[in-house]
């Protein structure tokens, strides 16, 4: 095995939790140990040893995810931000900068989206009706596209009729600072700038509703 591979297997081994390591260090030893009589191994070996690495490995990578979204802020401030919105002409606030201390006062609805992803194009009509039914009463919906090139996420925006803002996420920072775990997301913070609900997938109307209404009343 080259040093490069080496390395790559130990940076991937750091990320899994420390019991999970010893399993993945001990497959590894008794690969490497059938290495001389490898020509002895069946086929069918081969392949089970192979399937306990991928299950390995899936197992970790699924405990990752849940100990990363275990991590996703569900209250208290949420984390502060800077974003510049998209120099789009229907679109309110085309081209501004604002973060999270100069919205204060308002209550705010950040969104995660991509234009690829189905619930976010299920959920786009709602939010665009909210927005228009919300923004007079202090709420700002805030649109974050987490992964698209520009066009295509004009292209979105100008397909739903989206008007309320929205923002690249330029470095993946507002993507880590609120350590999403996949699209859509949606936080409701209130005026104070604390959140009072998250929403993963596409949210139940009612229980949208509601989370705005709060956050307007606290």
């Amino acid at each position: 095995m080259s040093d490069e591979h080496t390395r790559a297997d130990e940076n991937l081994d750091a990320e899994l939790p420390e019991w999970l390591q010893e399993v993945t260090e001990e497959a590894r030893e008794t690969l490497n140990a059938s290495e001389p009589v490898q020509q002895r191994l069946s086929t069918s070996t081969v392949v089970m040893m192979l399937g306990v690495l991928a299950v390995i490995a899936l197992l970790g990578y699924a405990l990752i995810e849940r100990e990363r979204q275990r991590n996703t802020p569900k209250s208290g401030p949420a984390p502060d931000f800077e974003v510049t919105m998209f120099d789009y002409a229907p679109m309110v606030m085309r081209g501004e900068t604002v973060s999270l201390k100069s919205l204060r006062g308002q209550a705010i609805v950040i969104n995660f989206w991509a234009s690829y992803c189905v619930p976010c194009q299920q959920e786009a009509p709602m939010l665009e009706r909210l927005w228009r039914e919300y923004r007079d009463r202090g709420v700002l919906f805030l649109g974050v596209n987490t992964e698209d090139p520009l066009k295509e996420a004009l292209d979105y925006l100008a397909k739903y009729g989206i008007t309320y803002p929205n923002a690249p996420d330029k470095g993946a920072r507002m993507e880590d600072a609120y350590r999403i775990t996949g699209i859509p997301e949606t936080f409701v913070i209130n005026t104070k700038g604390e959140i009072v609900q998250h929403f993963l997938s596409e949210p139940n109307e009612r229980d949208f509703r509601a989370a705005i209404e709060r956050a307007l009343s606290e």
